[in-house]
């Protein structure tokens, strides 16, 4: 009679082009390691690959929201647990080297040790959907600033007679006084009609990007509406601070343990660094910054405009708290009614 298999435990270093896999036993010795193609007739191979050392239990990959993201959709769809693993630190590098079988390597002993843990996103339902419209609407809005930028720029050192027309001018007025600025490409070697020329291309920059911006709002405001109505009918929660926050959360919120684990998926949750008798914490620097950020906009509009959150920044003013303290105190407490919001829209969504 032929000897039971023991369970194997995969990890994976992801790339473009090809995954380096490989395989553990559930003591973390190694079993064996190959590359395979990154495609999806290369996940089969993968996959099968793992399962003639036994029963696989659970596979490390490396950059599930980027190379990873199609491998991790795949092993979920097989009903294989997927862990989220990060690359080694620079001290763990620096000590045992770095090629892709050794991160493999690493991955796989991380999962089947409990080191790595972390559950990835789904990335197979509407939250991907406004994530991939949140991409685009992202770099529309980064371009826009940086020609908004160039503008004003190009029009402080333009000739006087064009600085003079325009200077006074901000907004819609002054965009719409440079796309209407004469364009003569005869002189285009004289300052005047080159700056003319190059104030009117960029305000039709500016004109297009905010159609493209508009139009993925446009877009987004049902789709955020529908997939999360709690979240979106928080106090000062926008469609697109609603749709950031649903990017970092991904399709199943439900793998954020509790608030603090999203509290610290945002760079909210104060670090620890007391020592001895002092006892004290610091400013989470790390964590989503887009989601930091959107929880700072709904923080300055309920100070504007929500009384009891100027009630608390007034209290905590007389405590001797500075106002960026207060805003993160602030935003921790966002967190919590946005964490409890998330787990209500994501069960009325799988009911």
């Amino acid at each position: 009679m032929a000897a039971k298999k023991k369970p194997v435990t995969g990890g994976v270093d992801t790339h473009k082009d090809f995954h380096h896999a490989a395989a553990v036993d559930q003591a973390g010795r190694l079993l064996g390691d190959q590359q395979f193609a990154a495609d999806a007739a290369g996940y089969r191979l993968l996959l099968a690959w793992l399962g003639t050392f036994g029963p696989v239990v659970k596979v490390g990959v490396e950059g599930t929201g980027s190379y990873g993201a199609g491998l991790a959709r795949y092993l979920a769809e097989q009903h294989i647990e997927v862990v989220e693993v990060d690359r080694p630190d620079r001290k763990t590098r620096r000590r045992k080297g770095k090629s892709d079988p050794i991160d493999a390597i690493a991955a796989a002993q991380a999962t089947v040790s409990g080191r790595a843990s972390g559950a990835p996103k789904a990335r197979t339902g509407p939250v991907e959907a406004i994530r991939a419209m949140q991409v685009a609407r992202r770099g529309a809005v980064k371009a826009r600033t940086a020609a908004l930028n160039q503008l004003d720029g190009l029009i402080i050192s333009a000739p006087e007679q064009l600085r003079a027309q325009l200077r006074k001018l901000s907004g819609a007025k002054l965009l719409a006084a440079c796309m209407n600025l004469p364009v003569d490409e005869k002189h285009l070697s004289h300052p005047v009609h080159a700056t003319s020329t190059a104030l009117r291309a960029l305000a039709a920059r500016i004109h297009n990007l905010t159609a493209e911006i508009d139009q993925v709002d446009k877009c987004l405001r049902p789709v955020v509406a529908k997939a999360a109505p709690r979240v979106s009918a928080l106090f000062g929660v926008g469609p697109e601070v609603a749709s950031r926050l649903l990017a970092t959360a991904g399709d199943n919120p439900d793998r954020l343990r509790s608030e603090a684990a999203l509290a610290h998926l945002c760079g909210v949750a104060p670090l620890p660094v007391s020592s001895g008798r002092k006892d004290r914490h610091r400013l989470n620097r790390g964590g989503d910054r887009s989601a930091n950020c959107a929880l700072y906009t709904v923080v300055l509009s309920r100070l504007r405009h929500d009384p009891r959150t100027r009630a608390y920044m007034d209290r905590r003013t007389k405590d001797g708290l500075s106002k960026k303290e207060i805003i993160r105190c602030l935003k921790r407490y966002v967190v919590r009614e946005v964490h409890t919001a998330l787990l209500a829209d994501f069960a009325v969504l799988n009911a």
